[in-house]
């Protein structure tokens, strides 16, 4: 087993670094270009507040799907898991993250699960608040108290992006409240769900959400509890089935820890008691996972013995 330093991280990031050619960078967000290509950073972090940092760490990029945590932390506060499951369904699907068919032709009018386009959208409506400002600024809240990082901001130029490219998402809210199953105003939860996706963050910022919930949900800045033991574990029982879209079950195998991606090569990691992982890689492939990325977290599983489902030695 390796030891996790600095000059670790630095080899491990060049030996997933190839995995990029793998993918093709998300041209639709704003300033994404092939330059990015290429890019690689990580992040971890220990309950000691060590961190360790290596490779495009300090490089921002777009949430994308890596808010639905957030959303879902959210709207299990507000609503409890028996109501944020009537809206939306806890099992992992083989369609693709953007899925219409899946709504439609499956005996079900909800969506699969929160980690899906569709299920974050009928999340971002069990979101309490007076108006969708007020709903986001409640998120910002959650999100800087989590990461300890008041500097965090949207992404005004995203934020237009996602309106303007957010046909299939349309799509599938106005589908969903057809069926009943979106109940609130469709554009109001598109808008909180596209602000979400809009905002920026580094390596390090990923990496202390993924420390949130290897934490037991405890703030960073109080040490105080910001969300109950039961709400974390079903948000850290979905990352593990659903929070790598289609390649869900593969990442449980090879890796082992709760996950989440987003279209923009972020993902966060957490590793129950021991520390959270934040790792962009912009090359994503059709599924929408960072194919670098991919390699990465792999690797340091194996490398640090991350994996939760390894033999425990018993006597």
């Amino acid at each position: 087993m390796r030891e996790l330093t600095n000059e670790y991280l630095e080899e491990a990031i060049e030996d997933s670094k190839p995995f990029a050619s793998d993918g093709n960078v998300n041209m639709s967000l704003p300033t994404f270009d092939e330059t990015m290509k290429d890019m690689l950073g990580v992040s971890i972090i220990t309950p000691e507040k060590e961190c360790y940092s290596a490779g495009d760490h300090k490089q921002y990029i777009p949430m994308q799907s890596t808010s639905k945590i957030i959303g879902l932390m959210l709207a299990l506060q507000d609503f409890g898991k028996d109501r944020v499951f009537q809206a939306v369904g806890m099992e992992p699907m083989g369609d693709f993250f953007n899925s219409i068919s899946s709504l439609e032709y499956h005996d079900t009018s909800k969506p699969f699960n929160p980690m899906i386009n569709a299920g974050a959208i009928a999340v971002s409506a069990l979101i309490k608040g007076q108006s969708p400002e007020n709903r986001f600024k409640r998120y910002m809240d959650f999100l800087k108290d989590i990461t300890d990082n008041d500097d965090l901001q949207i992404s005004e130029e995203v934020y237009e992006a996602e309106k303007a490219n957010g046909a299939r998402n349309r799509a599938l809210a106005y589908f969903m409240q057809s069926t009943g199953t979106l109940v609130t105003d469709v554009e109001e939860a598109l808008d909180l769900y596209f602000r979400m996706n809009s905002v920026m963050m580094c390596c390090d910022d990923f990496a202390r959400v993924g420390l949130f919930l290897a934490r037991g949900g405890r703030s960073p800045r109080e040490d105080e509890p910001l969300i109950p033991p039961h709400h974390l574990r079903t948000v850290k029982a979905i990352m593990m089935t659903s929070g790598m879209y289609n390649s869900s079950g593969h990442y449980a195998v090879e890796a082992g820890f709760p996950m989440k991606s987003g279209v923009s090569g972020s993902i966060i990691g957490a590793i129950p008691g021991r520390m959270g992982i934040g790792v962009i890689g912009p090359a994503i492939d059709k599924k929408g996972n960072s194919t670098a990325g991919g390699a990465l977290v792999k690797k340091l599983s194996l490398d640090l013995g991350l994996n939760m489902f390894g033999v425990d030695r018993i006597g």
